[in-house]
């Protein structure tokens, strides 16, 4: 992986909370770091194969010139997310940006904001056993393509399955699905559980019978364990209508915890 780098882009917009910051312009400073493969533009050295930092400053400009924002952290977000959805090849990017007319009264060096955006692949499991189970997964893939941040990449074949857990007495419609997503993995569960609720999803009785679960298997190669989130999904590996859909999809995909590939459980 490697790295490019813009320091000290300069923009004159009108971004802040003061009613004559949306008025007078003023300096703002941007620092863009970007993470992407190069190895191809190296040997190649066609600026096709790589991301053109000329096309990045421009991008930054239109956007910073184009909006008015309270804040500079909703400007430097909208920008690190700009240039993630642009550029196919950044894998993750850090938008860093300076107020140096910052209106506090005081005497200062610097002040500035940060947003990162990273790409990750994830899997994800979907199943239903209540209702139209078909039209619910479909229903379902759908609302994620929809989702700012989430790419659908690939969907694997719906299979029915006996239920899990000693407590749904109807069987499942199960999918898997391959998604590449810029959202923090917090943000992309909390946009899963509003998904699920649209679709009628109820949590009285855990592994009871429900009209849709989406569960987040891995994403990318972290591993998490905070505040309710489990990624790798714990258990995945002991499910078959888990992992038969997921082997479809993505059979090389290696877990980080169990460091085997899909296709060898």
């Amino acid at each position: 992986m490697s790295a490019i780098q813009i320091k000290g882009l300069k923009v004159t917009a009108r971004h802040g909370v003061l009613p004559e910051e949306k008025v007078n312009a003023q300096t703002f400073a941007f620092d863009i770091a970007i993470d992407c493969d190069t190895y191809s533009a190296a040997q190649t050295d066609d600026v096709s194969n790589t991301v053109n930092y000329a096309e990045v400053c421009s991008a930054v400009t239109e956007f910073c010139e184009g909006n008015t924002f309270d804040l500079i952290e909703t400007l430097a977000y909208g920008e690190a997310m700009l240039l993630a959805e642009k550029f196919a090849l950044i894998s993750s990017v850090s938008v860093t940006v300076h107020k140096p007319q910052a209106p506090v009264g005081l005497p200062f060096s610097d002040i500035n904001v940060s947003a990162k955006v990273e790409r990750n692949d994830v899997v994800l499991s979907l199943g239903s056993n209540t209702g139209d189970c078909k039209a619910m997964l479909n229903g379902a893939l759908s609302a994620l393509s929809k989702l700012r941040g989430v790419k659908l990449l690939k969907v694997s074949d719906f299979i029915e399955t006996e239920p899990y857990g000693g407590v749904a007495d109807k069987k499942f419609i199960n999918c898997a699905a391959l998604v590449s997503c810029l959202l923090p993995p917090r943000v992309l569960i909390n946009e899963i559980h509003s998904i699920e609720s649209d679709f009628g999803r109820t949590r009285e009785k855990r592994w009871g019978n429900r009209t849709l679960d989406i569960d987040v298997i891995f994403f990318g190669n972290k591993i998490i364990a905070e505040n309710g989130v489990c990624v790798p999904h714990p258990d995945y590996f002991n499910r078959d209508f888990v992992l038969v859909p997921v082997k479809q999809i993505a059979p090389d995909f290696v877990c980080p915890v169990l460091h085997k590939r899909m296709s060898d459980l």
